[in-house]
């Protein structure tokens, strides 16, 4: 097993965490006795050579051999894993040898041909007695770049042969790639016709598996077969991919997987899958990919909201919680189903997450979405008593596509958004803010045994976004301003209240004095409650001594209007740079403060132009804000996202229900431009 492994000289090779002299001895362990030990050298072995991907180094091509000699012997312990690492390998050098500039950097040179003297040994293990190590060997032959003339033999073969039922799927899923990697040689048209054969089959998922293999050279295929794709995704038989290498998902990721056929806004197998079904598994698993589809597109919300509320009567917990989750993500759209959620709000059943959060709780977010008041006796208790829910303890972003994430927002993020029912939540929430105390630039005291400064933070935030409505709170945000870790968040509450935040402004003035990098926040908060404009300015000033401009920086200068003219040439240097938060913010306040919408427009129109073309960034909702501000002088703007209203697509950059509220809120200020402009 181990002929020439001396003679390769390890040490001058590379792999991810450095030299390669590691490799011997984390091959050799592989094969030993110890099965944890095995496991755990084999788990190194694919860290070190492949890790991330991105590159194929120098010491893969050389452990290449020995691992396909490792994954041939039965005595080995791990050599599925084995196999694996050669097909991510294998994978990773044929998306590598597509990129012709990066190539050279990317893919050792010694890899084609040790990949090539490779294939005859893993093409043997097609016969291997264990039908993991088959399926896995089945899968690493699908995914390589090798022609089909090298690979479509042995695999046509194997399925003659053949009688493991998952490896047989492997087969069908392999033989799909490898017929459309030329040449072909004589097997291709055998191949093509076996594959539309298998469409008939009287097995589900081998019918499942034709579909997918044959699906990349005929997209429309999924959808003219969809009786049988549901017919195979919803029968009991899904759980034989559990066993497959290609896979190894269940009920869920068969739905996911299959889910990736459907190009598009169709609803129909979204709407397949939401059938009634008696399996759990399967109804949640529909829930899921409806809420994938409705993360992408919005016309399919009016053909799945009737069978998403249908879900709220569930028996199962996780498939009421999500319904409620989606509900919330509609929002507005879902609104006339509200006496539906609202019946929810006495189920206190727990998810079986690590969170644990409650069916309650998705319905009082649900209703909080759809600004129905009967979420605020809920709200109020987790207000009051401070105790830790399901909701989360922070805001967390996740990336938009792929799945939809099934998270509930922080409390914060529910109640900012409530301003229509202020009048009920500023007690409680004010209370939790803690005692007010004398105000003071000198102390440090606590703001309140009960109030950490993270939830003052948070709850500030709420204040903020709230505006004058928040008027009742000044006198506990007066004394927050006399703590040192809490006189920010108090500040950027009573901003956004404003002049009936006057009682603020002697604190705010003192703070202003400061030399550190937020005495401009005071002071702008300074004139926000009825102050003049000089601390803001003189505290810009100093900023833009000291050293790089932040663009909130430049946001509160905006509100000074006219007073910042002064400023003017710097907000206009500022709009070329490199930074795009700084470019808009910068070409606002040169408008602000000069009326210079000439200037301002063509910065302003070149941070939305991807909107138009279905690309959400977060910077857009505020440089449309400020578009809207020009009037007429941002007709080009207006002229460029016309069609965005019609557009389908969910005009959101990050994943979760975020995404939703992204779409909701630029569509707004889209329209707020058109009319605006008009």
């Amino acid at each position: 097993m181990w002929e020439g492994l001396d003679a390769v000289d390890w040490a001058g090779l590379r792999h991810n965490y450095g030299s390669a002299k590691d490799i011997p001895e984390l091959l050799r362990r592989c094969a030993g006795p110890d099965r944890d030990d095995a496991r755990a050298a084999s788990s190194d072995l694919y860290n070190h050579l492949f890790h991330q991907g991105g590159w194929i180094c120098s010491a893969a091509s050389a452990a290449l051999p020995f691992v396909l000699r490792l994954a041939s012997v039965p005595e080995v312990w791990d050599r599925p894993h084995l196999l694996e690492l050669v097909g991510r390998l294998a994978s990773e050098a044929g998306l590598v040898r597509e990129r012709e500039r990066e190539r050279e950097r990317f893919l050792d040179p010694a890899w084609e041909p040790a990949w090539a003297a490779a294939l005859p040994a893993l093409l043997d293990l097609l016969d291997d007695p264990e039908p993991e190590v088959r399926r896995a060997a089945v899968d690493v032959l699908g995914g390589c770049g090798s022609p089909g003339a090298s690979v479509l033999p042995g695999l046509l073969r194997r399925w003659a042969a053949e009688d493991d039922p998952a490896a047989r799927l492997d087969l069908v899923l392999s033989l799909g790639p490898a017929v459309r990697r030329e040449p072909v040689g004589r097997y291709g048209d055998e191949t093509r016709a076996l594959l539309r054969d298998l469409l008939d089959d009287p097995r589900p998922q081998t019918r499942l598996a034709a579909v997918h293999a044959l699906a990349p050279d005929d997209p429309d295929l999924p959808g003219r077969r969809l009786g049988l794709v549901l017919e195979a995704v919803r029968d009991p038989s899904v759980e034989l991919w559990r066993h497959a290498g290609s896979t190894r998902s269940g009920v869920r990721g068969v739905h996911h997987w299959t889910a990736g056929l459907m190009t598009g806004p169709d609803p129909a197998f979204a709407l397949g899958l939401l059938a009634d079904h008696p399996d759990d598994e399967q109804r949640i698993g529909a829930l899921a990919q409806t809420g994938g589809l409705l993360a992408r597109w919005r016309s399919p919300a009016a053909a799945l909201l009737p069978r998403v509320v249908a879900r709220l009567d569930d028996p199962a917990t996780e498939a009421r919680f999500r319904a409620a989750e989606l509900l919330a993500c509609l929002g507005p759209a879902g609104a006339a189903h509200a006496d539906e959620v609202a019946s929810l709000l006495g189920d206190t059943a727990v998810r079986p997450t690590r969170v644990g959060q409650t069916v309650h709780e998705a319905a009082l977010w649900a209703l909080a979405r759809m600004n129905d008041p009967r979420c605020l006796p809920g709200l109020t208790e987790l207000l009051g008593s401070g105790a830790r829910s399901g909701f989360a303890s922070a805001s967390a972003f996740y990336p938009s596509g792929g799945p939809h994430h099934v998270v509930l927002p922080a409390l914060h993020e529910v109640l900012v958004r409530l301003p229509d029912h202020a009048g009920p939540l500023l007690p409680p929430l004010v209370e939790r803010l803690g005692a007010p105390t004398r105000a003071s630039t000198s102390t440090s005291t606590s703001a309140s045994p009960s109030a950490d400064d993270r939830t003052v933070q948070r709850l500030c935030e709420v204040l903020a976004g709230w505006g004058s409505l928040a008027q009742p709170a000044v006198p506990r945000l007066v004394g927050l301003l006399a703590d040192d870790r809490t006189w920010t968040a108090a500040a950027e509450a009573l901003a956004g209240i404003g002049p009936a935040g006057g009682a603020a402004r002697e604190p705010l003035l003192a703070r202003s004095h400061g030399t550190g990098p937020d005495a401009l926040l005071a002071a702008w908060a300074y004139w926000r409650v009825g102050g003049d404009p000089g601390p803001a300015l003189e505290a810009f000033g100093r900023e833009v001594l000291a050293g790089p401009v932040r663009h909130p920086s430049l946001r509160r200068l905006a509100d000074l209007g006219p007073h910042a003219a002064p400023h003017a040439d710097r907000f206009r240097t500022l709009t070329t740079d490199t930074d795009v938060w700084t470019r808009v913010e910068a070409a606002h306040a040169l408008w602000a403060a000069t009326g210079d919408a000439g200037t301002a427009a063509p910065v302003l129109t070149e941070a939305v132009r991807d909107l138009a073309e279905g690309t959400h960034r977060p910077v857009m909702l505020p440089a449309l804000r400020h578009l809207t501000g020009l009037g007429r002088a941002a007709r080009p703007a207006a002229h460029l996202l016309r069609d965005v209203p019609a557009d389908d697509r969910r005009l959101g950059s990050s994943g979760t229900w975020r995404g939703f509220v992204q779409d909701e809120d630029v569509r707004i200020a889209v329209g707020e431009l058109l009319t605006a402009c008009g």
